[in-house]
């Protein structure tokens, strides 16, 4: 009676186990269907893209790093740091000596490389899944994009230019229409790559490419919009972000003791406050000295006669002095910047 018992016992055991194995594999089994690929099995994991996408580091060059060995960790990072901003600084101001043309293609320049960043992004994501034609398919619609806004600017700058040559004259007569062409095509190109089992992703990653193009194209074109209306559209904006950098960095580093927000622990409020303050008075200043030389105030003009850029006009009222009434309760307070002397 007693081997019967445990026959039995043995007996329900083994269906318990049994269903069990077939319960977890028909889990399995609908996991995979809803899976597009073998491939996606390995997504189950988190993607670790830290040894795909380069990230900034601190590490400084062996030479000058081996000169400030005998400073403290702080004072060392203050030094370096206080080298490479006068280094970019003085880069800077040798691309606005060299002109508007060579700021569009610093601009430009930017604008690929960020464009590419924003794209591998999408790419270390997907490529375990080898899709066709997607790095290629971005690049084209960049160079699609490029040409459309471009080409407009272009146009209204240059156009006694383009009129001179038959070949770039039917390229402004028929630019929207080569534009559009051009996107078609790249449309047509991109439904020709879509693989079954893949649509999703593909479509993800062509909407991924488009966000990616409204954001860094359209940015880029509007300032190089802003450069043919006068440099100063470009130098003010863009010293005034250098500054705040500059400076909420210096009262972090002698003043700051509250922490600003967790996601950068080094920020502090008094880095915060100060770099705005200075923000804004560094604006007046610069904005004030800029206006004084038609360099920076003039809109780029091609000149026929020289065959090339001009920066020469009589500066709108824009950018000149003018004269205001200042109330009589606000007095006080305007003596105190201006000179003695300024009539109120």
């Amino acid at each position: 009676m007693a081997d019967l018992r445990k026959r039995v016992t043995n007996n329900k055991a083994t269906d318990v186990d049994t269903e069990t194995e077939n319960e977890g594999f028909n889990q399995d089994s609908d996991a995979n269907l809803d899976l597009d690929s073998e491939d996606d099995k390995s997504l189950g994991n988190k993607v670790d893209l830290s040894n795909t996408i380069p990230s900034g580091t601190d590490k400084a060059p062996e030479l000058l790093d081996a000169t400030l060995s005998s400073l403290p960790p702080r004072w060392r990072n203050w030094v370096i740091r206080g080298i490479f901003t006068w280094v970019m600084i003085f880069g800077f101001a040798l691309m606005i000596y060299a002109g508007p043309l060579a700021l569009m293609l610093v601009v430009l320049a930017v604008q690929v490389k960020c464009f590419a960043e924003i794209i591998n992004i999408g790419y270390a994501v997907y490529k375990i899944h080898g899709l066709p034609w997607f790095r290629s398919l971005s690049w084209y619609f960049l160079i699609t994009s490029n040409y459309f806004f471009y080409g407009e600017s272009l146009v209204d700058y240059f156009g006694v230019v383009d009129n001179r040559t038959e070949f770039l004259r039917a390229l402004v007569k028929y630019h929207r229409f080569i534009s559009f062409s051009l996107y078609i095509g790249g449309f047509v190109w991109f439904v020709l790559s879509l693989v079954k089992r893949y649509y999703m992703k593909q479509f993800s990653l062509f909407a991924w490419t488009h966000v990616a193009l409204l954001i860094v194209v359209t940015q880029s074109y509007l300032i190089i919009r802003n450069i043919f209306q006068g440099l100063i559209w470009f130098i003010v904006p863009v010293s005034m972000i250098v500054c705040n950098d500059v400076m909420a960095y210096m009262f972090g580093f002698f003043f700051g003791r509250t922490p600003l927000i967790k996601l950068s622990p080094k920020k502090t409020w008094e880095g915060f406050i100060g770099g705005g303050f200075a923000t804004v008075i560094f604006g007046l200043l610069i904005s004030y000295v800029l206006c004084q030389y038609p360099f920076f105030v003039c809109p780029i003009e091609f000149n026929e006669e020289l065959g090339r850029m001009t920066l020469d006009c009589e500066p709108s009222p824009l950018f000149r002095p003018q004269e205001y009434t200042v109330p009589a309760s606000l007095a006080p307070l305007v003596r105190m910047v201006l000179p003695e002397k300024t009539p109120l």
